[in-house]
């Protein structure tokens, strides 16, 4: 396992990897609290329209992704405000056509192909330097957005029509968790993957939940989690010789499992 440690590579995956974790962990808790655990999972539909188109013009599918997931998470809250519908239906509707769009783009040109599986899969192993710093930033940022608006977050995840009414800026701070999100969902396709991404913002925090009795101790269980998964994942994969997107996946569910047996009183 020493040899595990010296290869910069896998030093940068797993700085990337828990870096990430911690950001999951504090948007995950408060995901589900809202009742919003499958955010996570329709950005992921949308941002593989914005890869798939970004490969296919040959120009930044990355920062394609992004725009493109800020844009269908800004649209999903519109959706919710003007249409009057439901979370769930919202979020449905828009991965639904990000999806839809994402197979005509990969159809339509075969010659990105190859890279669209990058991007669909993970590759944590071949995260760049520049990588680990976006990363570190967005964990950063988030820490920092909770430490900063906790009280008001709180209000608003428990009672959203008392805080509206008492000053808080509701929907300032939903489109802030919200872009916080879809960042979170385009920088860790390339840790785990756009089919999987969505897994470590849910699991890591119900598991948080399910084993803490108070919000602080919920995130912080869902933090020791998420980087434990990635610490396990990775090292699993490393001797295993299994891919590493799904290894951490399942390392993260396994702890879940645990959960069960240690349950809170």
């Amino acid at each position: 396992m020493s040899a595990f440690f010296a290869y910069a590579f896998l030093q940068r995956a797993l700085a990337a990897g828990l870096c990430l974790a911690a950001a999951c962990a504090v948007l995950g808790v408060f995901l589900l609290l809202r009742k919003d655990a499958m955010i996570g999972h329709g950005l992921s539909h949308v941002a593989f329209a914005g890869i798939a188109f970004g490969l296919l013009v040959g120009r930044w599918p990355i920062a394609v992704a992004l725009a493109v997931s800020v844009g269908a998470a800004l649209g999903i809250m519109k959706l919710r405000e003007a249409a009057g519908i439901h979370g769930d239906t919202a979020i449905a509707v828009v991965s639904s056509l990000g999806l839809a769009v994402g197979v005509i783009l990969a159809s339509v040109s075969g010659r990105f192909n190859a890279s669209l599986l990058g991007y669909l899969f993970g590759d944590i192993l071949a995260i760049e330097p520049a990588e680990v710093i976006f990363s570190a930033a967005l964990a950063a940022g988030v820490l920092a957005v909770t430490v900063i608006f906790y009280r008001r977050l709180m209000f608003m995840t428990f009672d959203r029509d008392a805080a509206q009414a008492a000053g808080v800026p509701v929907r300032r701070l939903d489109a802030l968790i919200t872009i916080l999100t879809a960042l979170t969902i385009v920088l860790g396709m390339k840790i785990v993957g756009i089919l999987l991404v969505s897994a470590l913002l849910v699991i890591p925090a119900a598991a948080g939940l399910r084993s803490a009795s108070r919000f602080r101790g919920a995130v912080l269980g869902a933090g020791l989690i998420a980087g434990l998964s990635i610490i396990l994942g990775l090292a699993s994969a490393y001797i295993l010789d299994w891919p590493a997107s799904g290894t951490i996946v399942i390392a993260a569910f396994l702890m879940f499992g645990i959960t069960f047996v240690f349950r809170k009183k």
